[in-house]
């Protein structure tokens, strides 16, 4: 069978004023159209499926709608779990009524989820933190453990943990069990989680930037040599890079988000996972990459003319622009440069390093006009850099 794995949708992002709604429709269907196209059997969401816990509305409808399309009106199961940035209870609400669907949304770790049966598959066995599928056109079920984010408040409020023990051993303790008791070998076994998951002697992976952090300290830090053995392949969700931490024959893969949402991912190609399982055997999966979405571009010039004509051949970009010169950039410079791009975030002036020494200010003379002190002054505190005209004019007028 074939599953479509990805995660980080978080719709309703914004980068910093700009919406970035109008590309999230374009990849949501570009995922619909790739999961159709593969003839997935099952789809997999791994948290963070808004950016923060009360979404706009038109984030909610595009939400369902995709999730709807991804269904195929309830002949393909859809499995969406909560991240740290969505609201568990929110989540949960529309469960009864998206099961109608062949949707399965679960926002509490170790939550139970009732079992139906559609025309075309069936939840089979339930149990706290996992279910079972059966396919009709099947002939060996799916089991997935499902753990959507879990900071320490929320699992010892679900998985009832003791004040000392570690999140790595009480996850550890109910994978295992659950796994035991549900994951032989006449079926595919998966886990999904949205955790921040490394592996045990590998670098410390990065947490996307302006992202709510998981990690503090290392406190919430997941490793995978916890993941049961039973278990072929593991869909994570939070970090936004695709990565596999598992093994070639056991992968555990962050899916990546769907779109660059900070400058810290710029130039990534984002994908989803699709992956070929059956029993008893390793499971296979190819990256696809999505082609929606504008392109985030961290670039740095010397000149206002080089910033200018890059910005007029690159109109379809978001820019975080850092514009290096001798002197500060002035008003009608900044003014010119947003003229000539719709998409520049952030404008980073940087005035160049000259070599300066305090000891040439050493001595003022205190006796010179008030314009002449300001001008000295200022140079002492930037590295000898003479304030430009405009400065000077609003200095003037404070005068």
């Amino acid at each position: 069978m074939k599953i479509l794995h990805t995660a980080d949708w978080h719709l309703g992002k914004r980068l910093d004023r700009f919406s970035r709604l109008e590309e999230q429709v374009l990849v949501m269907n570009e995922i619909v159209e790739i999961a159709d196209r593969e003839n997935v059997d099952l789809v997999l969401i791994a948290g963070d499926l808004f950016d923060n816990f009360n979404p706009s509305v038109e984030a909610t409808e595009l939400f369902y709608k995709t999730l709807k399309r991804l269904s195929l009106n309830g002949k393909r199961p859809v499995i969406a779990i909560s991240g740290n940035h969505d609201s568990p209870s929110l989540i949960d609400a529309p469960d009864p009524l998206a099961r109608e669907c062949g949707i399965i949304l679960i926002g509490h770790p170790k939550a139970q989820i009732t079992p139906f049966e559609l025309e075309h598959f069936k939840i089979s066995k339930t149990a706290a933190g996992f279910i079972e599928l059966k396919f009709k056109n099947q002939n060996f079920p799916v089991r997935i453990l499902h753990t959507p984010y879990a900071n320490e408040v929320r699992l010892k409020e679900y998985l009832g943990e003791n004040k000392d023990e570690e999140l790595n051993q009480v996850l550890r303790e109910n994978w295992m069990q659950t796994a035991d008791e549900f994951c032989d070998e006449n079926g595919v076994n998966l886990l999904m989680a949205h955790l921040y998951m490394n592996k045990k002697g590998a670098p410390i992976l990065e947490e996307p930037e302006g992202e709510k952090p998981i990690k503090i300290g290392n406190a919430d830090l997941i490793w995978s040599d916890i993941i049961p053995h039973q278990i072929q392949y593991t869909a994570l969700g939070h970090l936004h890079g695709f990565q596999n931490i598992g093994t070639v024959e056991k992968p555990v893969v962050y899916s990546s988000s769907p779109l660059c949402y900070s400058f810290s991912e710029a130039g990534q190609t984002k994908y989803v996972s699709v992956i070929e399982a059956e029993p008893k055997k390793s499971i296979s999966f190819k990256k696809i990459a999505l082609e929606n979405g504008k392109p985030l571009v961290r670039k740095t010039f010397d000149s206002v003319e080089k910033t200018i004509e890059w910005l007029q051949e690159n109109p379809n970009t978001l820019l975080e622009l850092t514009l290096e010169s001798k002197t500060f950039l002035k008003a009608e410079e900044r003014k010119l440069i947003y003229q000539s791009h719709g998409g520049i975030v952030h404008l980073i002036p940087k005035v160049k390093n000259q070599d300066f020494n305090d000891n040439n200010l050493s001595e003022i003379n205190l006796n010179q006009d008030i314009q002449a002190l300001f001008k000295d002054y200022f140079k002492s505190k930037n590295s000898g850099q003479e304030p430009n005209e405009d400065l000077m004019k609003i200095f003037t007028e404070l005068l």
